[in-house]
């Protein structure tokens, strides 16, 4: 069976109380992947919770504490199929606390949404997760201005919330002059699917257009087969299931695999013996695709949420340790060498200690400003040495992009994020 359309994922991030989940509820409603029936169903939940108007949120919002408290905790997927592509929605959480969810996420996506409210425009985070979004690799943004009919619908709000996160994505190297911005309102269904007539100032895509406007994602089948695991099932009949996105090749069953770095870092030989998405059981899967394994001689303990399924062939490598480019985005204070936070690599949590500070680098030009410098701060670019103090797989950038990024978390906040240039193999 020939795959009838190209498959992309599309991740909706933004701060908490942008709307981001309204935005995909109604995305889902509007376009027929929800009924009315469970709708209606969903509207009696939300206003027995105090929360009448979160009943399109709580199509994605799937767990009970979500609904409780209507914030998003977990990653939520949806599939829609637009005209030209079968979209995975993944709806990332705004919540601070949230963020490594949201990285996840981000690391999975082909283009992104960033959900702004016009009543409050720009937050604190929202650099952040610009930041993140460059860093793991999103090359295609759009900017949702969300909420414009708790502005009236005014256009002069609109540009101004334009004017402010223009300033940001200039500031992380994004070209404001070709980044779409969509003027809409989740909760009423303005330019989501069906053009507003509130706003005839507006000329631009609805949101469900612009998914259609994004290009069709590289496909990197051409590299070693790397599926990242994101969670691990049981699933009765079936046995162990790892979840996870196909980075990079293409899986086959029958294929020979590791998983690495597994429990001993030595990696443990499986087969693929089936794949499945979206309950349709499938014979390979490319690159991109967001698809559950069952891997003859892998069992449940062999195998958690941060390995790495890939070809036994070309598997993927465990350091002794790295030289990575690192944007220090947000640390209280200076980052010295010593220093040793979580890094959040494709879905692996590894602490890793900077050893070396190499050199501060011009982002603009890539050019060496100082020669080991003493220490790091806010917004410097870098060169720097680190050592993981657990088993981490990653690649370097020439060899698998889409294998290097990471980002860099302490104490709730993303401090830097960075991508990986060279490593040195553990013996």
């Amino acid at each position: 069976m020939a795959k009838a359309k190209p498959s992309m994922n599309v991740v909706f991030v933004g701060h908490v109380d942008a709307g981001k989940s309204t935005c995909v509820g109604r995305m889902m409603f509007d376009g027929g992947a929800v009924t009315e029936q469970e709708m209606k169903k969903l509207k009696e939940e939300a206003v027995k919770n105090g929360k009448a108007g979160f009943e399109f949120a709580y199509v994605m919002d799937n767990i009970k504490e979500e609904r409780e408290r209507g914030v998003t905790i977990d990653l939520a997927y949806k599939k829609l199929v637009t005209d030209k592509y079968e979209i995975t929605i993944i709806d990332a959480p705004g919540h601070r606390d949230f963020v490594k969810n949201m990285i996840t996420g981000a690391s999975q996506a082909d283009a992104a949404f960033l959900v702004i409210a016009a009543p409050s425009g720009v937050q604190p985070q929202t650099t952040e997760h610009l930041w993140l979004l460059r860093t793991m690799g999103v090359k295609n943004l759009c900017i949702a201005v969300n909420k414009m009919d708790a502005v009236n619908y005014d256009e002069a709000k609109f540009n101004s919330v334009k004017e402010d996160v223009s300033k940001l994505l200039q500031q992380v190297g994004i070209k404001a002059d070709s980044t779409t911005f969509v003027a809409c309102s989740g909760l009423m269904g303005d330019n989501i699917i069906k053009k507003s007539d509130k706003m005839a100032w507006y000329k631009g895509p609805t949101i469900r257009e612009q998914i259609d406007l994004f290009p069709a994602p590289e496909s990197p089948t051409n590299l070693p087969m790397r599926m990242p695991v994101q969670d691990v099932y049981e699933i009765t009949g079936i046995g162990t299931v790892p979840v996870g996105k196909v980075e990079t090749g293409i899986m086959k069953i029958g294929q020979k695999v590791k998983v690495l770095p597994g429990r001993t870092g030595e990696g443990i030989q499986g087969e693929i013996k089936t794949i499945e998405a979206h309950h349709e059981t499938l014979p390979i899967a490319e690159a991109g695709e967001n698809v559950g394994v069952n891997v003859r001689g892998i069992g449940k303990k062999d195998i958690a949420r941060g390995d790495v399924i890939c070809d036994a062939a070309f598997p993927v490598p465990i350091v002794e340790e790295f030289v990575a480019q690192i944007a220090v985005i947000n640390h209280p204070t200076v980052l010295a060498k010593g220093y040793t936070p979580v890094f959040h690599i494709h879905t692996a949590q590894v602490p890793c200690q900077f050893i070396e500070l190499i050199a501060q680098i011009d982002p603009r030009t890539g050019e060496t400003i100082k020669e080991n410098p003493d220490f790091l701060k806010n917004g410097d670019v870098a060169k720097v040495r680190i050592k993981p103090q657990g088993r981490l797989a990653i690649e370097t950038q020439k060899e698998n992009p889409y294998m290097s990024r990471f980002a860099v978390r302490d104490a709730g906040a993303t401090v830097a994020a960075g991508v990986c240039l060279e490593i040195t193999k553990k013996k």
